[in-house]
């Protein structure tokens, strides 16, 4: 992923402006910061009473207020800049878990690449599609919770507890600190690694790149059956 002006990588940087742009407004006036995918990027839930919502999309940055919305650019703006558009408080202290990422440098323009930020939008979809599809087939007894965008590490999951099993995460990250590449990931809150061993493949639980995975239209079937079949593990005897 190529570097921005703001020194870190475009992933990188959209994690920061989720986190203390999106997710920062958000718990000024609600009290949470969960976030969601959303058209063509991120998006906060819509909240307070106008209601309000702000969207990452592209290398752009979207309020709507009520029936009003307006624009600016990211690419080519600072973090400052843009928590002024949202007014956004960064002097006030929050945190969304102990990795949320720090401020930075908040007077410095992100020069962010396109493309990247297009695929991480695409790999955000992608894991709202899959998780619902996985979610609508479950029988009612499993509990499952909300899917957010979480912008402490900046990841797609949800949390799905079956009777007399583990809970286990279900989830999709664009990369992070130890793997560069985006992955899909089954992790199960017990230590339990029941079956097959060759399906748990990292310290957490078992993840799949998005390289190992197919193109087209056969991905999300593939991100399913991975999911499902992690599932059905954990609820094996």
């Amino acid at each position: 992923m190529s570097e921005s002006t703001y020194g870190t990588t475009t992933r990188e940087a959209l994690h920061t402006i989720a986190a203390h742009i999106l997710a920062r407004k958000r718990f000024g006036v609600s009290g949470r910061f969960g976030l969601r995918a959303g058209p063509g990027g991120i998006a906060t839930p819509s909240f307070g009473d106008a209601p309000e919502t702000i969207r990452l999309v592209g290398l752009g940055l979207i309020r709507e207020v009520g029936g009003t919305c307006t624009r600016m650019p990211v690419d080519g703006s600072t973090l400052r800049e843009l928590a002024a558009f949202t007014d956004a408080d960064l002097d006030e202290p929050f945190s969304c878990g102990p990795d949320t990422p720090p401020l930075g440098p908040v007077d410095v323009a992100f020069r962010l690449a396109k493309q990247t930020a297009a695929e991480i939008a695409d790999w955000f979809a992608l894991a709202w599609r899959v998780l619902d599809d996985v979610l609508t087939s479950l029988p009612g007894d499993v509990e499952v919770a909300t899917i957010q965008l979480w912008p402490e590490h900046f990841d797609a999951a949800t949390t799905v507890t079956q009777p007399g099993s583990d809970a286990v995460n279900l989830g999709f990250s664009p990369g992070d600190a130890s793997e560069s590449e985006p992955y899909l990931y089954v992790g199960p809150w017990g230590g339990g690694r029941p079956g097959d061993p060759g399906f748990w493949n990292v310290p957490f639980g078992a993840m799949r790149r998005r390289s190992e995975l197919p193109d087209g239209v056969d991905r999300a079937e593939s991100c399913r059956r991975f999911l499902e079949t992690g599932l059905g593990l954990v609820a094996s005897p």
